[in-house]
């Protein structure tokens, strides 16, 4: 175990880090431009009748801030965790995503185009992340050699 809590030899902390912060950097653009885009839909349909419609975009838009908020508190504690802070370990519940939220898209059909876009944008990126955290909790590849050269050197 490396610093962090990390399972991940120090050569690929690097990579890791890299990752963090470019989708950090992204989940922050992509929250800013949903929360930016509902709140002007908000304001636009409020002058109009249909109160299913206002009331959908306002279930869709907690979904979508939701989901963005959990893409950001992972990445917050990954960056702690690669960091070595001692207050963010593996097994907290903010080092899991956990289970994504869908988008009902019937409902969201029928939202303005750059509406849908934003959504479908956070469920993309929560599935990237979510298959990130698959890919680092994995158990490291059998070495086949190494294991064959360390019963060799055993045995010498």
């Amino acid at each position: 175990m490396t610093r962090g809590g990390s399972d991940h030899p120090p050569a690929t902390l690097p990579v890791h880090r890299a990752q963090v912060e470019n989708l950090y950097v992204e989940a922050m653009l992509l929250a800013d431009e949903a929360h930016s885009a509902f709140a002007a839909a908000r304001d636009l349909g409020a002058g109009r009748r249909d109160s299913l419609l206002q009331l959908s975009l306002a279930c869709e838009s907690l979904k979508t801030t939701t989901r963005l908020m959990h893409i950001i508190a992972w990445l917050l504690h990954r960056r702690a965790m690669i960091a070595g802070d001692p207050g963010a370990g593996p097994e907290d519940s903010a080092a899991r995503i956990g289970e994504p939220v869908a988008a009902d898209w019937t409902v969201c059909a029928r939202f303005a185009p750059n509406i849908g876009r934003i959504i479908a944008a956070s469920e993309r990126l929560f599935e990237r992340i979510a298959g990130l955290e698959a890919g680092w909790n994995a158990p490291a590849p059998a070495q086949p050699v190494q294991a064959m050269l360390e019963r060799l050197a055993a045995r010498l």
